[in-house]
């Protein structure tokens, strides 16, 4: 019997061979001038052509398959907010602070969920998703086996619940049952990992019940030291040092829990004596445990030299014990490098060179120790990228995967030290290795992807033409940067610098769209560039309707508290409606200097005085004398002597200005 396939090959086959047979007869018949040269050509190719077409019989493909080929056929979308905010888009934060805001409460929400997905399974058993994800569905949280035995010790492991184990345990050993080896491995990692408590389950009530008394104290001080919260996290003779001195006969592996346990939660010192009692018990170490002392090794030396001849030693006895070192060995021997002051740039491309050597290719977290410890943020000067070219040619177009927890900081390391250096072009190497594959996964969470793309375009402020900017300020805001009030004084710089100040209108709509409009150092910033010199009409008239909007945040609209009024905000709106020829909503302006008890420039009535000139207006050259001279102004005299010279006025008139006139001027 034929395949079930095979009839709709064949006659695919044979549709391809009639097509492709009748080709030159369907040319020929149309004859559009081909040579007989040219069609002796074409049968040629379909004689060729007519061979057996092979039909694969079946492709598989992964679930994902079809949503992958969407992706791969459209790109970011540089007007829209991040993907993981447009669920609502009425919610979606467009400033900084909301970006912060939506965030926490993002997670907050996701850890409440499943703190209650697993704290009730039961009303979670149906499973609609397809494909199926395990991570979505409810936890196994409840125990399921009460007897003692070790099954039930492993469910207890499984859970993460440290007492209970714990418990589980001493209960086996009562009843003179043997536990396994393996399973005590298991106990001793779990107890280690935890610094023997039960970790507190996610999104659900934190409480200080895990906690002595004195450790809750000393959390609440406020002038403790992050070390000493540290160190009193492993507490002496707790409940894995109590099992591990119980055993009859303890391994690699128990020893192995143990001290890296003691690292993690601070006992260094504890660390060193533990693995003196290995060797002295005749064990060998294995890869988990030197990667873990050599982390250690910094804080249980004072001295530089003292701290790498540790290190030192902790590697020459992985050789004596014939120890394979990993990408991870070589990472923290570079981090323990980085407190090794003067010692360390001898020694790192030492490092990096073994590392090599031995067919283990460097982590990003390698090269951003490397850079750390070559690089210095109070140092200046061209000399100190050399370095990072090194880098960065190395790396250039390889995509990367994490490897290591410190991989996340290299991108944003790197692009310090471009911006502590100026240098653009190595700047540009940066990002374009960031956009090589998925290396942007590795730019760490929300938090430092913000500080990265902070840093960069802080550079292209500083060293990019305007135009280039203000490319890169549509690319990457808002779906990938929320700018910070330094970030948008930058921007207004460098339009200052390349005389773009007429950009000024678009860039406040942004500024009052990302919500720092009630940054005061960054609105007045804003106003001084707008207000230095004299423009166009159409873009003084941007200018004015610009003043207008920001009188409005210091008025406190929208129902957001307003900004305190300055002299200088109020003397530069003033003089952008004037030059506006919004004399009306200017002298509006000028009154209001009097209301917020603030002394207006002598400059704004002479500006004033000239407008009231071209607009043929006597009474209000008049009313400005005698404003001017309600504030004290040395200028008064002046302004009443010029009124009196450019205006046709009135007897009463020229009686004010007269008296105005003869005042004398203060003396200082």
């Amino acid at each position: 019997m034929a395949a079930p396939g095979w009839h709709v090959g064949h006659s695919i086959q044979r549709n391809s061979r009639f097509l492709l047979n009748n080709f030159e007869q369907l040319w020929v018949h149309r004859s559009f001038g081909w040579t007989p040269a040219l069609r002796q050509q074409a049968a040629e190719a379909n004689k060729e052509s007519t061979e057996t077409i092979v039909i694969p019989r079946k492709k598989t493909w992964s679930k994902e398959a079809v949503l992958e080929a969407l992706a791969s056929t459209v790109s970011r979308d540089t007007t829209a907010y991040p993907y993981e905010f447009q669920d609502d888009p009425y919610l979606s934060p467009r400033t900084s602070t909301e970006f912060k805001l939506y965030s926490l409460s993002q997670e907050s929400g996701r850890t409440a969920a499943k703190y209650f997905v697993n704290s009730n399974p039961k009303f979670f058993t149906k499973d609609f998703a397809e494909p199926h994800i395990p991570c979505l569905m409810p936890e196994t949280v409840s125990l399921r086996l009460e007897e003692v035995s070790e099954e039930a010790l492993k469910e207890r492991i499984n859970l993460r619940k440290v007492t209970a184990a714990v418990d589980m345990y001493d209960q086996l050993l009562q009843a003179g049952t043997a536990v396994s080896m393996e399973t005590t491995h298991e106990l001793l990692d779990l107890i280690c990992l935890y610094s023997d408590r039960d970790p507190v389950q996610e999104g659900g009530p934190q409480t200080e019940d895990a906690e002595s008394g004195e450790e809750a104290k000393r959390r609440k001080g406020r002038f403790r030291r992050a070390s000493d919260f540290l160190k009193s996290t492993w507490r002496e003779n707790n409940n894995a040092e109590r099992i591990f001195n119980l055993l009859s006969e303890r391994d690699t592996q128990c020893y192995s829990a143990l001290i890296r346990g003691m690292v993690k939660h601070g006992a260094y010192a504890k660390a060193f004596s533990m693995y003196t009692d290995m060797l002295n018990n005749r064990q060998t170490a294995d890869v988990h445990i030197f990667n873990a002392l050599i982390t250690a090794a910094p804080d249980v030396r004072d001295k530089y030299n003292e701290r790498w001849d540790l290190v030192t030693e902790l590697l020459n006895q992985m050789s004596q014990q014939k120890v394979q070192p990993n990408q991870l060995t070589f990472n923290s021997v570079l981090k323990a490098l980085r407190r090794c002051g003067s010692l360390a740039k001898t020694q790192a491309l030492h490092t990096l060179n073994e590392m090599k050597a031995l067919g283990i290719a460097p982590s990003l977290a390698s090269f951003d120790h490397i850079l750390a410890i070559f690089f210095k943020a109070a140092s200046s000067g061209q000399g100190n990228t050399d370095i990072l070219q090194e880098v960065m040619s190395e790396l250039a177009g390889t995509s990367f995967t994490c490897q290591d927890p410190d991989d996340v900081l290299f991108f944003s390391s790197a692009m310090r030290i471009c911006l502590d250096s100026k240098d653009l072009e190595l700047g540009y190497k940066v990002q374009s290795l960031v956009e090589v594959g998925e290396n942007w996964r590795l730019l760490g969470d929300s938090y430092q992807q913000s500080i990265y793309y902070g840093r960069f375009f802080s550079l292209l402020c500083m060293m990019e033409h305007i135009d280039v900017i203000l490319k890169w300020y549509r690319l990457l805001i808002p779906s990938l940067y929320y700018p910070n009030p330094q970030g948008l004084r930058d921007l207004l710089q460098a339009l200052d610098t390349d005389s773009r100040l007429d950009l000024l209108p678009a860039i406040w709509k942004d500024i009052r769209s990302l919500g720092h409009d009630n940054k005061a150092d960054l609105v007045e910033e804003l106003l001084t560039l707008m207000a230095r010199d004299r423009h166009s009409p159409e873009v003084q008239e941007a200018f004015a309707a610009c003043a207008l909007d920001v009188k409005g945040v210091f008025d406190g609209d929208r129902g957001r508290p307003s900004l305190e009024w300055s002299t200088s905000s109020l003397s530069h709106i003033a003089s952008l409606l004037l030059r506006a020829n919004k004399t009306q909503q200017a002298w509006e302006m000028l009154q209001l200097f009097k209301s917020k008890n603030r002394v207006p420039p002598e400059e704004l009535f002479e500006d004033f005085l000239s407008v009231c000139r071209s607009e043929g207006s006597p009474q209000r050259a008049v009313e400005l004398v005698q404003l001017s001279a309600a504030f004290c102004l040395s200028a008064t005299p002046r302004l009443a002597k010029r009124t009196l010279a450019e205006f046709d006025l009135r007897e009463e008139q020229r009686a004010i200005l007269s008296e105005l006139e003869s005042a004398e001027e203060p003396t200082d």
